[in-house]
């Protein structure tokens, strides 16, 4: 990829993050007890990489169930919880992380207040500080290329400069919408559990996107971004 990045936007869960299996397995259980039957493979097809308010819209669709007033409250005061027992980053992101020689922020469907206190648990306030961005702060989240938009905004970057790092269908859609080079990360847990030997949605709508699946090799796959 030769582009002039000035500026890498790291979707957070599922690439900064590992926190995608435990939030699909908090979801899962908390479905259950509404009637609903689903599985992994079901919550990244359907609601990996969409905002909460989406997901409700997707299960009121799909599965035919109105979420009671209370459940994301609930849902997230759970997931807090198993966050902090269990949460760990994307192996090797750390190292990147000190090695990166451009700057970087975070542009992430979830809450502030959930992600301010998934980087506490891992480490990682101190690396991204007030550069967190979420889908709160625009009127459409992802696929949408808003929320990428605002964050290049923000920190001051041309989108043309940025590169986005995603690990959803509708992350790396957002990331083409905004015209900005993206990388696949396929990483995490939620990915390698699921997925087994079946070719990602993302590479088959968008083959030209570059895949990574461990953070060992970005610095293959841009080289000029880390020292």
């Amino acid at each position: 990829m030769d582009i002039d990045t000035q500026l890498v936007i790291f979707d957070c869960d599922g690439v900064v993050i590992d926190s995608e299996v435990i939030s699909a397995n908090v979801l899962i259980e908390q479905l259950a007890v509404l009637g609903a039957k689903i599985d992994m493979a079901f919550v990244q097809k359907h609601f990996l990489g969409c905002q909460f308010a989406t997901v409700a819209a997707k299960v009121h669709n799909l599965l035919s169930i109105i979420l009671p007033v209370d459940f994301e409250a609930q849902y997230r005061k759970q997931l807090l919880l198993e966050f902090e027992q269990n949460l760990t980053v994307t192996s090797g992101i750390k190292e990147i992380l000190t090695q990166l020689n451009v700057a970087c922020c975070i542009a992430t469907s979830s809450s502030l207040p959930r992600t301010t206190k998934a980087l506490a648990v891992v480490g990682l306030t101190d690396v991204f500080a007030e550069h967190v961005f979420t889908a709160s702060e625009v009127k459409n989240g992802k696929p949408a290329p808003d929320l990428f938009l605002h964050a290049a905004k923000s920190m001051g970057v041309a989108p043309e400069h940025c590169l986005v790092v995603e690990d959803s269908f509708f992350g790396v859609s957002a990331a083409i919408a905004a015209n900005m080079p993206v990388i696949h990360y396929v990483g995490g847990g939620h990915i390698v559990d699921s997925m087994g030997s079946d070719l990602h949605p993302v590479s088959q709508a968008y083959p030209m996107v570059p895949v990574l699946n461990h953070w060992h090799y970005f610095k293959h796959l841009m080289p000029t971004l880390v020292s």
